[in-house]
């Protein structure tokens, strides 16, 4: 993105968020409270109660993203190559979730299993995936992910660890969220439907989210991580990780289709049995070269945020 004009992405993005993205949707929108991000209607909603309506059955899948991740496929696996930076990330997501687990639930919760069901979404090559089922707390890990290329090199790096082929304790499924089955009873849903540096990748972040609720368990946990909508991240992550450091391969991100942490916790405050007395928990991060990714409080308002929502019992 080297020499674009920031008056021009704006326009753009106006022109984009303008448009609506699903037949007969109502644009949810939220404005930001930080003067430095945009206010963009991102989040879709189908309706305007806050009742549940199941979703139309269009792909969030961007053919676009997925040709880009394929590319990137056989490097998946190289700690040094273009996701290191995930590689580097994945210790964190492990701990924002601890701390959504340790949130006090409320008195008409269930109590989480001591083994956790784990629904992986956009898994990618499986580094989250694997790492989630070594855990002593996992029962069982289900990965999915529109793209078989890079699912073949998830599926071939599990084959190298004789515990991860265990039977149920990791699969991979190359599925959209809008295809994969909800369980037929709460036991069958998921303590954890994790969505790791993907919702900035998806057509419709809105009805996107709301394939992902009915797989969560009353009393699981949505958590995710995406990056804020503001000429700080657009800096950061589009023209020094990109175009100059070259740390994150080049196409990467979209700056339009960042979601601010505000937009995600408004739209979830409208969506009934969703975060309930402040069931929502938020830990903004930054990559800090030589050190790797670091919590920072107050980041989630202008770069790269870990967000989670429990749906109540």
């Amino acid at each position: 993105m080297a020499g674009r004009n920031p008056s021009k992405l704006v326009l753009k993005l106006q022109t984009f968020t303008a448009r609506p993205q699903c037949q007969c949707a109502s644009v949810l929108r939220v404005a930001s409270h930080r003067a430095t991000s945009t206010t963009s209607p991102i989040l879709v909603r189908h309706s305007s109660t806050t009742a549940y309506h199941p979703p139309q059955q269009t792909s969030s899948v961007d053919p676009t993203e997925v040709s880009h991740f394929n590319a990137l496929a056989s490097s998946w696996w190289d700690p040094h190559g273009p996701s290191r930076l995930l590689h580097l990330m994945n210790p964190l997501r492990h701990t924002f979730i601890s701390r959504c687990l340790d949130t006090p639930a409320l008195p008409n919760d269930p109590p989480l299993p001591s083994r956790l069901r784990y629904l992986d979404v956009g898994c990618g090559g499986g580094i989250f995936a694997e790492s989630a089922a070594r855990l002593a707390t996992t029962d069982s890990v289900i990965a999915i992910d529109p793209s078989a290329e890079v699912l073949k090199i998830a599926q071939g790096h599990q084959r190298r660890d004789p515990a991860l082929m265990a039977p149920g304790r990791l699969t991979y499924k190359n599925i959209p969220i809008e295809k994969l089955p909800v369980g037929p009873s709460e036991a069958e849903k998921y303590d954890i439907v994790a969505l790791w540096e993907v919702l900035e990748h998806v057509n419709s972040p809105g009805p996107f989210l709301e394939h992902l609720m009915p797989h969560v368990k009353p009393g699981g946990w949505l958590v995710l991580s995406t990056i804020a909508r503001t000429w700080t991240s657009w800096a950061v992550t589009n023209v020094m990780a990109e175009d100059v450091l070259g740390i994150v391969p080049k196409g990467t991100h979209d700056w339009k289709k960042y979601v601010n942490e505000n937009e995600l916790r408004d739209w979830f405050d409208r969506k009934e049995g969703w975060g309930q007395n402040g069931a929502m928990k938020v830990m903004g991060v930054m990559y800090v070269p030589g050190l790797g990714w670091k919590e920072v409080p107050g980041g989630e308002g202008w770069g790269n945020y870990f967000f989670g929502v429990r749906k109540d019992a």
